[in-house]
């Protein structure tokens, strides 16, 4: 591993831990997150972790450039993973169907799989959160099996529904709110993500693992789900 430091903005460093995706960086990434937190306290304004880097914002009215480079090197000097696993573990019920998921049958067709075999393999495996982003409370998951891997919608959606789970390339998630998206969706869980009475406001945070559980439609709708239906992209 090879720290290097980026310059983002006139108050913002970009410090990047590695170049590829992967789960087993994640303890690097968390004790990186750590150390910058202890050694910046008050002067640090943001901490923005994702797959490979660490975006750190700092007051520039307590530290120069300079100074915040050299507290980055002094917080990752002799830097070890973090084994402690702080991040907790998330289950979602998400009922899978075409009615709110309407490419669950195109990732079918691609992968050469049935519908019931996308679906297990989606919510077979427990995913890596590595960053929220794009809106609040979104959480980038990863990494999909790679027979589901599919790329973006040529043309996202204008409106895609809160609670909506859907996949891009390697990635999975969960949307939020109502938004814009042009991930393929598969499915839709009950679970509120962001909310304001939950600490930091979303329920997913990096560091945590997610396993996304198939549940029937009743089920869905005991848990307060939305079955609105949503129509394939053309």
């Amino acid at each position: 591993m090879k720290i290097r430091i980026e310059i983002v903005a006139v108050d913002c460093l970009m410090v990047r831990l590695f170049d590829s995706i992967d789960e087993a960086h994640m303890p690097w990434l968390l004790a990186a997150s750590r150390r910058l937190h202890e050694c910046f306290g008050q002067r640090l304004i943001d901490l923005v972790p994702s797959y490979t880097t660490l975006m750190v914002h700092y007051d520039l009215q307590q530290l120069q450039a300079s100074e915040a480079r050299q507290l980055i090197a002094q917080a990752l000097d002799d830097l070890q993973p973090d084994t402690r696993g702080s991040g907790r573990t998330h289950s979602l019920p998400t009922w899978y169907d075409p009615r709110v998921g309407p490419e669950l049958k195109l990732l079918a067709d691609r992968s050469g799989l049935s519908v019931n075999q996308v679906i297990e393999r989606h919510s077979g495996h427990e995913y890596q959160v590595f960053a929220l982003g794009f809106v609040p409370g979104f959480a980038f998951m990863g990494l999909v099996d790679e027979i589901l891997a599919s790329p973006r919608l040529n043309t996202p959606r204008k409106r895609v529904a809160a609670g909506s789970v859907g996949i891009a390339e390697r990635q999975t998630a969960a949307y939020p709110q109502v938004s814009p998206g042009g991930w393929n969706l598969i499915g839709r869980t009950p679970v509120r993500l962001f909310d304001h009475a939950l600490e930091g406001y979303s329920l997913l945070h990096p560091g945590d693992r997610v396993r996304f559980e198939a549940v029937s439609h009743d089920e869905f709708i005991r848990l307060g789900g939305d079955d609105t239906p949503l129509e394939a992209q053309p």
